[in-house]
């Protein structure tokens, strides 16, 4: 049995240090972008609006919209 491991087989995910390279696909252009927004998704943004006193409506909220949310509500609690 052949192992998954080779150093040089790929592109791997989990790097100790993130890849400079490579680029990060606007969630707008996800395939699955309009899907409606995953359960851990909306845990996750509920637990930073809470944290910074908002509110945002969770009907009809899809993938793309709680990632643009996500990553604008980290992004203020990191500054």
């Amino acid at each position: 049995m052949e192992s998954n491991t080779h150093a040089n087989d790929g592109e791997v995910l989990g790097a100790e240090t993130a890849d400079p390279t490579a680029t990060e696909k606007d969630p707008q252009d996800w395939v699955t972008g309009d899907d409606p927004a995953t359960g851990a998704q909306k845990s996750y943004l509920d637990t930073l609006a809470r944290e910074a006193g908002e509110t945002i409506p969770a009907d009809g909220l899809t993938k793309a919209e709680a990632s643009e949310h996500i990553e604008r509500l980290q992004e203020e609690r990191d500054s």
